[in-house]
């Protein structure tokens, strides 16, 4: 166990997600054009308040995983290193006389997270940054927005509040051991929003917008035939993705990521399992080894 892995799972930690792609949208219909293109609620957003969404294809498939953020004047876009270029061209290819302006910013600002049950009781740093209600682990915490040249004082009072850097593999951990998927490794161009499970990026209420037509059979009719679920594994190593899992000898699913967890001295994994045994408690196996939906 690393010290930034305790402090992810039980103090607070700090994390480098500059790495992350920032995109800022600006004009006078940026709102609306995001509305349009999203799965959430983007309308209804004031500066100061964030949400999670994704960006559908008109066949309803997840084209990318995004964080947005409401400023005054923009929307800051947050989304995975390799979805930065992707993501503007799928908004760029719906302005049509939209007033929108893309911009990159990830190279001039910087994202730090700071995570962990105790992350709510640090002292906020001082100095001009945002902060958004945004977790890369689902462990309690929040994102830090600032400009590059003003991380390090960030880090500095941070640490000095008693936070603890932790890595990005300690960060893969504790996010999989939360359940919590990653666009690119658990959730692909392929994956329906309702298999996810990640309901807090999707609105049922808000009105039109691309891939809704798809979202809302799925939704009247009641069901998807596989779920995104964590697996509990009587095992120590990993399993790699791809790996099916079976029920009762047939084949009911697939492995996406997994990692030994120190805190539950088992192997956690994600895996898509077709729903009859998707279910809390449904007993399944991965080759030798017995599984658990958690």
């Amino acid at each position: 166990m690393t010290e930034g892995y305790d402090a992810l799972r039980h103090g607070a930690a700090w994390l480098d997600l500059s790495a992350r792609g920032r995109i800022r949208a600006s004009g006078r219909d940026r709102a609306r054009l995001l509305h349009n293109l999203t799965s959430n609620e983007v309308k209804k957003m004031t500066p100061g308040s964030g949400c999670h969404a994704f960006l559908l294809n008109p066949q309803g498939r997840i084209q990318a995983d995004v964080y947005l953020f409401c400023y005054p004047d923009h929307f800051l876009l947050d989304t995975e290193p390799e979805l930065r270029e992707k993501v503007q061209q799928h908004i760029r290819r719906y302005i049509i006389a939209d007033q929108v302006e893309l911009e990159d910013v990830t190279a001039r600002t910087a994202a730090i997270g700071v995570e962990g049950p105790g992350a709510e009781t640090l002292q906020l740093p001082a100095g001009e940054h945002s902060v958004a209600p945004f977790t890369l682990t689902g462990q309690p915490g929040y994102r830090i927005y600032c400009a590059v040249e003003q991380m390090a004082d960030l880090v500095r009072q941070l640490e000095a509040g008693g936070a603890r850097p932790a890595s990005a593999e300690d960060a893969r951990t504790v996010r999989i051991e939360n359940g919590k998927p990653r666009y690119g490794e658990d959730i692909v161009e392929t994956s329906l929003p309702q298999e996810t499970q990640q309901f807090d990026a999707i609105s049922f209420t808000k009105g039109c917008y691309l891939g809704q037509e798809i979202v809302e059979r799925i939704r009247a009719r009641g069901h998807v035939n596989r779920k995104l679920v964590r697996l509990e594994i009587a095992g120590s190593e990993p399993v790699a993705p791809g790996v099916k899992v079976t029920a009762d000898g047939a084949e009911a699913g697939e492995v996406t990521s997994s990692v030994y967890s120190p805190e539950f001295g088992k192997v956690i994994s994600l895996a898509y399992v077709r729903t009859p045994h998707a279910e809390p408690g449904a007993a399944l196996r991965i080759g030798d080894l017995a599984a658990r939906v958690a």
